[in-house]
């Protein structure tokens, strides 16, 4: 046993010292010479109907067909919005971004209802309202969202440039789907008025190809990375959409070969970013536009180039599609740490999960795909703006519901390079802790923080993320109360929280799977202010009944209190004995303490964020356990239990 302690800890190490593995698994697929000989003509990948097949659209559609021209006949009543310079510059001003982003997104929306209800009838009769939206999207001066101009123009301003363009998220979604648009109809748009495909073609090459052909330094791209950069979910839904736009627009060859070749460079960096484990580091609601994301941009590649460009054999790109089945709890929770939501009802994504299982031979997360359809109240096949994914879900919904639903139930899942540990007992609880480094995608200062679960239930929780502001981006981020260490459940040291930064990190990791344990030594995620020589806490949940917390510290002095921290959902009730116990929706635990050695406390946390009171309602707690002694050095015991 000693052995493998050793070897776990040695390859956590390996792996904080060494962040990216250089793989590049696109390009070891060939050169641009062999991908020029495989790309194959428009004709020959695209599966989708002719705009004109009727049959085979309404076969492809199937029973969704009213359902989406209801929407397009919703949207034919439709007044499209100015976006104002005003509306840009409130992230200036306020840093909201939905000032901008609603009418924005309102357009983009309603546009998309058009596409698919004129797909769906065949008719006509939604196609110069379309065009209308069309001629809107290549009127305004930028595609991309005030939150996202900053960090690509020189123009210290959230007001976009008209001198050159940019590619963010939001502008690569409009332009796949505006490409598609192009690709359906462009025949039919001539009818009207030639320019108007004239036009939107032009915008498509000035506003997407161009810029990604001409630009090395958009950071997504991650061409100028350095050592230890991050490279997260903006890589791969990125360029996806390029990847879409130049194979649905670019006609010249030896451009669409260069275009291609450049995204896999770029791809290549995110591969090369994630950890062996392929544990998604921004959490499972990220997985969509991460993993997910790279799924469908290998998927599209494959299609493009007639199965000769395909990775799906690699063990990365298999784990890195089956985290988002073992990160799943149960009755729609997942495991969420970092800004990543701690509900998923899976959506517009669960035909990508399908897919992905099916790329990479994975049952499991085909039938986790199913398991979620089978749970859903609604129709899971649209996926917003993004086209693809929504003919995709169509084409491929007979095979998804047609599948047997079952879902991941492991007792023990260990992710050895992003460290992230699962527990399971056979009691119906459930445990969720982390190590890592305080500078992950989307990071919060949480290295060494858990979850617990009963019966599927959010017990002692991870908050996660309020709706996103300029401040949540800003050097501003870690005054943000959800950010912080002493709101998720971990120890105050000395007075002192966790920090921020690539150094703040775990050391000597060790996990026993038949044990089911965790532990870490979390003083390397404080600064020299805590005056903590080492913090090695550890997590071990018994098969039938509690969860055993062990902290075990010296500090080098003493200068403030010690407090242990625990999140809840369910409002503690102190007994003075030396327990509290936790109730919500019928599932209750005991959390079990030393009443000499702390003073528990309750804090009511009010919950004024929409996107934080959706999820938990109008409160969550946090109950603190504060050092009555301080000593330079302890050992403090928890036990939780389920009652």
């Amino acid at each position: 046993m000693k052995s493998f302690f050793l070897f776990i800890t040695l390859v956590a190490l390996t792996f904080q010292v060494r962040a990216q593995e250089y793989r590049n698994l696109l390009q070891a697929e060939g050169s641009m010479n062999e991908l020029n000989c495989a790309l194959l003509d428009k004709s020959e990948w695209i599966k989708y109907p002719e705009y004109t097949n009727r049959a085979e659209w309404d076969k492809l559609i199937g029973k969704h067909k009213e359902e989406l021209i209801k929407k397009g006949e919703a949207a034919l009543s439709y007044k499209w919005q100015v976006v104002t310079a005003s509306d840009y510059l409130e992230f200036d001003k306020s840093g909201s971004r939905d000032i901008m982003q609603k009418p924005f997104g309102a357009n983009v929306s309603n546009l998309e209802a058009l596409i698919m209800a004129e797909l769906a009838e065949g008719k006509g009769r939604f196609t110069s309202k379309m065009a209308d939206g069309v001629w809107y999207m290549c009127e305004i001066t930028s595609w991309v969202l005030s939150a996202h101009v900053n960090r690509a123009q020189s123009e210290n301003t959230a007001l976009p440039t008209f001198r050159h363009h940019i590619i963010d998220l939001t502008a690569g979604d409009l332009g796949s789907l505006l490409s598609w648009t192009y690709y359906f109809f462009h025949k039919e748009f001539d009818k009207i008025q030639p320019l108007i495909s004239q036009r939107l073609y032009t915008n498509l090459d000035e506003r997407i190809i161009k810029p990604y052909m001409n630009r090395s330094d958009f950071w997504w791209q991650a061409f100028n990375i350095k050592p230890g950069s991050m490279v997260n979910n903006w890589n791969p839904w990125c360029n996806f959409n390029v990847l879409t736009c130049l194979l649905l627009i670019e006609d010249d060859k030896s451009d669409l070969v260069e275009g291609v070749y450049r995204t896999m460079q770029s791809v290549d960096e995110f591969i090369n970013y994630t950890k062996e484990d392929g544990a998604c580091e921004e959490g499972p609601s990220y997985w969509g536009h991460a993993a997910g994301k790279m799924f469908d941009y290998l998927d599209l590649l494959k299609k493009a180039t007639g199965g000769k460009f395909v990775i799906f054999d690699q063990s990365i790109i298999k784990n890195m599609g089956e985290y988002i089945a073992k990160s799943y709890v149960g009755d729609g929770w997942v495991v969420n740490f970092a800004d990543a939501s701690p509900k998923s009802s899976g959506g517009g994504k669960l035909g990508a999960i399908y897919r992905y299982g099916k790329a990479i031979e994975s049952k499991e997360l085909q039938q986790f795909a199913a398991h979620l359809n089978e749970r859903s109240s609604k129709s899971n096949y649209h996926s917003g703006r993004d086209i693809y994914r929504t003919l995709e879900n169509l084409r491929t919904e007979p095979e998804l519901v047609s599948t047997e639903t079952v879902i991941s139930s492991e007792n023990f899942v260990w992710y050895p390079q992003t460290e992230f540990c699962y527990m399971r007992n056979q009691n119906g609880v459930y445990v969720a802790a982390k190590g890592g480094y305080n500078n992950e995608s989307h990071n919060h200062n949480d290295m060494g923080t858990f979850s617990l679960y009963v019966d599927n239930k959010p017990m002692i929780i991870d908050i996660g993320v309020g709706t996103y502001t300029r401040q949540t981006f800003s050097s501003e981020r870690y005054s943000i109360w959800t950010m912080q260490s002493n709101y998720h459940n971990l120890p105050m040291i000395n007075g002192v929280a966790q920090s921020y930064g690539s150094k703040f990190r775990s050391k000597n990791i060790s996990v026993s799977k038949n044990k089911s344990s965790f532990a870490v030594d979390l003083s390397g995620a404080y600064s020299k202010e805590a005056k903590v020589e080492t913090w090695k806490r550890s997590y071990r949940l018994l098969a039938k009944s509690n969860l055993l917390i062990e902290d075990n510290f010296v500090l080098s002095e003493i200068k403030g209190e010690n407090q242990l921290n625990f999140m809840t959902w369910g409002q503690p009730v102190i007994n003075s004995e030396g327990y509290v116990v936790v109730e919500k929706d019928g599932k209750s635990i005991r959390l079990n303490y030393d009443p000499q050695q702390f003073e528990a406390a309750v804090e009511t946390v009010e919950l004024k964020d929409n996107k934080l009171s959706r999820v938990w309602g109008k409160e969550v707690y946090r109950l603190s356990l504060t050092a009555r002694k301080m000593k330079i050095a302890d050992t403090y015991k928890i036990s939780i239990e389920k009652q």
